[in-house]
């Protein structure tokens, strides 16, 4: 009764570096936060497919790629994310390296999928500025340096399956933009930086404050990820900030056009 009552009068907001409660404790939460990803990248990019199959010129085979290993990236996390809710902890650990190598790809896909892409509109329509540059750092990014932040913590298993997932919520906005994209005749289009940040960004914040919230409700607040999820915010509204500023849009236009000259 005593530990019961202590349970109870835990405060909330109370930090943790590492957690005082069992680790299968974490598993059900990690399955939710992994089941809103889907949610979000199926019926975000599910809605698009009639659109992108009938691309005309067609998208370049690098896109495919793109989304072939970032679709790969959603299996192999949910694959190991199953190995722990199964106890198959050891080959859960084992696979943990090749998700860091295919990370790696993805490091450099990322950017080749956005390049393709660009390149194919600059064929149709000419040069622009494309200060939505920003917005790809920030997802490619955000989700680079907590992978590596999350790996880094693994002997923490609190910290690492909340970082790990987090990693992948950078990455979350583009399922969840195409998910809305059939409302957008119905939405103003964004003038500023603050109502652009949460246009695009609405998904991931959703999951993070689902996630915050969870802990905070629990009293299980991890310390390297509440600085973490602060720390991702900020990236993104830094990005919502460069979609409006001038010399940033200035210098996508010359990016663009150098990449029409070396690639076009």
């Amino acid at each position: 009764m005593a530990t019961a009552d202590v349970l109870v009068r835990q405060p909330r907001w109370k930090w943790h570096v590492r957690g005082t409660w069992s680790a299968r404790e974490d598993r059900v939460p990690s399955t939710v936060w992994l089941g809103i990803l889907w949610v979000g990248m199926i019926g975000g990019f599910g809605t698009d497919i009639p659109h992108f199959v009938h691309l005309n010129p067609p998208a370049s085979i690098w896109v495919h790629v793109h989304a072939a290993v970032f679709t790969g990236w959603m299996l192999l996390l949910t694959a190991q994310v199953l190995l722990v809710v199964k106890d198959r902890v050891a080959l859960h650990r084992k696979m943990g390296w090749f998700l860091a190598g295919w990370a790696c790809l993805m490091a450099v896909m990322g950017p080749v999928g956005v390049v393709a892409a660009v390149l194919r509109a600059v064929r149709l329509h000419g040069p622009f500025p494309y200060p939505f540059i920003a917005t790809h750092a920030a997802d490619l990014g955000g989700f680079l340096v907590l992978l590596a932040v999350g790996i880094a913590l693994r002997k923490n298993a609190a910290a690492h399956k909340r970082l790990m997932i987090l990693s992948t919520v950078c990455l979350a906005d583009p399922g969840f933009n195409r998910l809305i994209g059939a409302f957008e005749k119905w939405l103003p289009e964004p003038q500023s930086a603050l109502p652009w940040f949460f246009s695009v960004f609405y998904g991931n914040l959703l999951i993070i404050g689902l996630m915050l919230g969870w802990d905070w409700w629990k009293g299980r607040l991890v310390r390297a990820h509440v600085l973490a999820s602060a720390g991702a915010v900020a990236v993104f509204y830094v990005a919502a900030v460069m979609e409006f500023w001038e010399p940033w849009k200035a210098l996508t236009l010359e990016w663009v056009k150098g990449w029409m000259r070396i690639w076009g």
